[in-house]
């Protein structure tokens, strides 16, 4: 049972808070050099963090609209030092490829990205997900449709995420996440979006 003081608001529909194994460990989204590892999602969760900064520190909360299947959820995934596991779970599934119903595990970081990103803009809105976890099936048809989508996308790793806040001009959450320095980030002004991950730093214009 998910408890409710650390997931604040579901509209879910039937949650599922089951997901697949981890997925295929493809290289950045565009050419890069090699990334340093990053510790994975297994790793980070129920760990604590700095005991002499948990007491001091805050619940981290994320808020999500997936656009896609009209699920809602509010989520405290980081407390008391450590990542919480049936809050992450749900983020997980909300995040999941809709077109095929896989569910991966999303890198921590990027909800860290995300928390960061927030507070950065001053934001009291969800975000508006337009992308999330995506599946090698997935990705392909999208490359083969689009030449913006990479072969390579970092959507397959659980590490990216294409968002938009209704409360932040679009030039201004891009300009929030380059400032952060902690990925990629894709600006996609046409299209609504702005692409975030927690691969190599670097920046790109698209339509």
């Amino acid at each position: 049972m998910i408890e409710r003081r650390r997931l604040l608001q579901m509209g879910l529909g039937a949650l599922s808070v089951s997901f697949a194994g981890p997925s295929a460990q493809a290289q950045a989204l565009y050419p890069v050099a090699a990334e340093p590892a990053v510790a994975s999602q297994d790793d980070l969760i129920g760990t604590l963090i700095d005991q002499s900064t948990v007491t001091a520190a805050p619940p981290r909360v994320l808020s999500l609209n997936n656009l896609h299947t009209a699920e809602k959820l509010e989520a405290v995934y980081w407390e008391n030092g450590a990542y919480v596991p049936d809050a992450v779970d749900a983020l997980n599934h909300v995040l999941r490829d809709y077109r095929t119903g896989d569910v991966a595990p999303m890198n921590l970081k990027l909800f860290d990205l995300l928390g960061d990103l927030s507070a950065t803009t001053g934001s009291r809105q969800p975000y508006q997900v337009i992308s999330g976890y995506r599946s090698p099936a997935t990705n392909r048809l999208l490359a083969e449709r689009s030449g913006e989508v990479a072969r390579r996308s970092l959507h397959m790793d659980g590490k990216a995420m294409d968002i938009y806040l209704e409360d932040v001009a679009l030039d201004r959450l891009r300009a929030a996440a380059q400032e952060l320095g902690m990925g990629g980030v894709g600006y996609y002004p046409d299209s609504r979006f702005v692409h975030v991950d927690v691969g190599p730093v670097r920046r790109w214009r698209g339509s």
